[in-house]
Order: C-alpha cells, then structure tokens, then sequence
C-alpha cells in the first residue's frame, strides 16, 4: 500500500519539507501544518516552505511558527512532500526543493494529479487532502491532538464549503467527529474562517459585483478582476479568494468563471460548476488542473481573448 511505503520514508528521514501548493488554500496549509506538527512530535527536523505569506484569515492555524516563504535558502533535505499540488508547476520556485530531495512524495486528491512524484498517493475520493492526512498521522502512531485537530478541520471544511459541497462523504462527517474530540473550537474556527472579512474585500465585492456579466440565458456568470479594482478598494491578493462563488451562487447559473487579470498580462481562471459540466476538463485542455467542480489555470491571452475562448470551451460542454 502506497500510505504504508510513505509512512516508512517518513519515519526513515531526519529532515523533511512539505509543500502546499502556490498561493495555498485551507486545505494546503491546514493539511500542511497538521503534517508538521506530527512529524515534530516524532522528533523529526520539518519545515513548511511556502512560496507566499500565510493569508491573513489563516494567521489563527497552530503550527505557522514551522513555516516560511521560500528565499532560496536551504535546498538539501532527505524528503519533501509535495500536499494538494496537481503538477509541478504548482510548486513554483520552489521546485528546485522538490528535485533535490533524495525522496520525494505527492498527496493530493485533485483527478488531474500527473503523479510526479517517487510516491504518489492521490484519492481523488477524499473530499481534502485533510481527511488523507487524518489517516496518515494515525498510522504514523501520533494521536491527533487539539493544534492537529484544528489544522485537519479547517483543511477539510474550506475543502467542503462548510460540508456543503458535493464532495461531501460519510467519511468527511466522521473525520470531522473525531477532529471535534478532540477538543476543537468550532464556532471559533467557523466564525474565523467563514465569518470574518476586511472593509477592502467587502469593497472589492462590490466592484465584482458590478462587474458580473450573466450570460447564455442565464447559464454562465463571468466575473472579470483587474489591477485596478484591487488598487481602488485597497483589498489585497489573497481577497480575491472565493469571490468566483458571486456567481455561481446565481439560481440558474451552471458555470462560473472568474478571470484575474494580472500586471504582467498573465490571467487566473477560476472555474465553478453547479451542474454536471466538469470543469477541470477544460482546466486540463489550458495545462491547469482541479476537481469535476472547482477547478482553474492561468493563460497568456488577453482579458477579451481569454473570455472569449473560454465562453467557446463553457459552451461545447453545456
């Protein structure tokens, strides 16, 4: 079994790196800071190198003090592994990490996973890579205590919408039973999690709002964020996070799409489906990658190019 193959590179290595994804999620932290935290109690040396800041709504996870923005410092550790990354390009700089290591190991549940590592674990029925790590700690022999507990439950309800998402399994409740006692704050995590926003991402809503563009009677909702409107409402990069979810939210709406146009020209495609429209097919046919409802990549292509092909793309599938 490939889980016990990685427990015993785990157990057999001094000094270990995990790696979420680039601009990493609830998911790709929690799972990542609960992986930490266990390997510390078993008296390994671990870091979680990320290629960003922590977002600010995650500032509350325990373990963060093991973590650091990669500054092409150290290069060299016996195993890294690689958490909620489809391919390689969604380890960024930090690549070069990855290949130095004298193991390398990939635990994702995303469909489109290239299976780029010497161990490749990918469950693509897991509902996060939270509830794989579950698992995976236990068999490592450490008990899931309260710091643990709060990284996997944050993995897996941003992962699940609040257990609201289709990925939603039997498992996923019984996990987050277990999670919850072990002593975690739910209404404290929730309210930090869901309930909690800045003035600026407020703002920044509102611009999106008016922006939103319903279109193919009412089957597709486009939302379009530029530099500027981040600049005019002061909200920052990370607030752009769930803002594709405006549309999706729309009765009727079976696609959204959110297209973040970056300085450099480059956009971020953000993709939804509320149907049975499988959106990481046409993430893959772009090089991105994701689930049969949440999936995104990044283009070269102009703002109106860029909609324009993807429109074409929504439609062929619809």
């Amino acid at each position: 079994m490939v889980l016990d193959k990685i427990v015993s590179a785990l157990n057999n290595s001094r000094k270990i790196a995990i790696l979420p994804h680039i601009s990493a999620d609830g998911d790709a932290l929690g799972s990542s800071l609960a992986l930490a935290l266990a390997l510390a109690q078993l008296g390994k040396s671990v870091k979680v190198i990320l290629e960003e800041d922590i977002p600010q709504v995650y500032n509350f996870l325990p373990g963060r003090h093991m973590s650091e923005v990669y500054a092409l410092k150290e290069t060299s550790y016996d195993t890294v592994v690689a958490l909620d990354t489809g391919d390689t390009d969604r380890l960024g700089k930090r690549l070069e990490i990855f290949r130095c290591a004298n193991v390398t190991i990939n635990i994702d549940h995303h469909n489109t996973n290239s299976g780029f590592a010497f161990h490749n674990y990918v469950s693509t029925d897991s509902s996060a890579v939270g509830e794989i790590i579950f698992s995976l700690v236990k068999m490592m022999g450490v008990n899931p205590d309260q710091d643990i507990s709060t990284c996997l439950y944050v993995a897996i309800i941003t992962d699940t919408g609040g257990f609201r998402y289709s990925n939603t399994t039997p498992l996923t409740h019984r996990t987050a039973a277990e999670l919850i006692e072990n002593g975690i704050n739910v209404a404290g995590i929730s309210q930090l999690v869901f309930d909690s926003t800045s003035y600026e991402k407020v703002r920044l809503l509102g611009s999106a709002i008016q922006a939103l563009e319903l279109l193919e009677n009412g089957k597709v909702a486009l939302i379009s964020l530029t530099d500027d409107m981040l600049r005019s409402t002061g909200a920052k990069e990370e607030e752009c996070d769930g803002i594709v979810n405006i549309g999706r939210n729309i009765r009727g709406v079976e696609v959204a799409a959110m297209l973040r146009q970056w300085e450099n020209g480059e956009i971020k495609v953000n993709l939804r489906s509320s149907s049975k429209v499988d959106v990481s097919a046409i993430a893959s046919s772009y090089g991105g990658g994701g689930h049969k409802k949440a999936a995104g990549y990044i283009t070269k292509a102009g703002l109106d190019a860029a909609k324009k092909k993807l429109l074409d793309d929504i439609r062929e599938v619809l």
